[in-house]
């Protein structure tokens, strides 16, 4: 009976051995990051009651189950969404969003006391919104990243909104392979959070 049981625990197992060798192995995934943020020069240092001086908290903006994922998103033509096969972002792309902002306020320099969500700091002011768009397209054949952000400025005290504004950019990409599309995000990501640090940097 033993030897019985021994057989057929070794055919068992050399048929496991044998599914999983023909099993297909998944492709491996190249991960981007954004490329490296351009180094924007320091802005003059705020006056004593400046809006700038209180600490600021970057929050990570709300974004629908597309774009909140690490897919590499392509439209093609239409309303289809795809991503590009094989790739994918280091993280989901509104955390890649935010980061690249805080990135920019720091700097900056402008507002000197930053946090993220990412820990339990407390904060004056916080800017959160939405990542509506964050996406490769094609217009008139041609790969186009797409960014829309709509940012808000929060009182933390008492939840009040101090200002909002909507954020777009589009950005042409310079050949359509997924590397050239990877620096265009980058470019876009770059100039975008410029807009958001000089709107923010401005609000009293």
């Amino acid at each position: 009976m033993n030897t019985l049981l021994l057989r057929t625990s070794l055919v068992a197992a050399s048929l496991m051995l044998a599914a999983c060798s023909i099993l297909p192995k998944p492709d491996p995934q190249a991960v981007y990051r954004l490329p490296t943020a351009t180094a924007m020069p320091a802005q003059a240092s705020t006056t004593a009651g400046d809006i700038r001086l209180r600490a600021l908290r970057i929050a990570t903006p709300y974004a629908n189950r597309s774009i909140d994922s690490e897919r590499i998103l392509v439209l093609p033509e239409g309303d289809v969404i795809k991503s590009y096969a094989g790739v994918r972002w280091s993280d989901a792309a509104p955390l890649l969003w935010r980061d690249r902002l805080l990135e920019a306020f720091r700097a900056d320099g402008r507002y000197q006391r930053l946090s993220s969500d990412t820990g339990n700091i407390a904060a004056d002011i916080e800017l959160d919104g939405a990542l509506s768009a964050f996406q490769t397209e094609y217009r008139h054949g041609v790969p186009t990243v797409v960014i829309v952000y709509d940012a808000r400025l929060i009182d933390t005290a008492n939840r009040q909104q101090l200002a909002s504004q909507r954020f777009a950019i589009q950005r042409a990409v310079d050949g359509s392979k997924v590397p050239e599309v990877v620096s265009a995000f980058g470019q876009a990501c770059d100039q975008l959070a410029k807009e958001v640090v000089n709107w923010a940097a401005a609000q009293r």
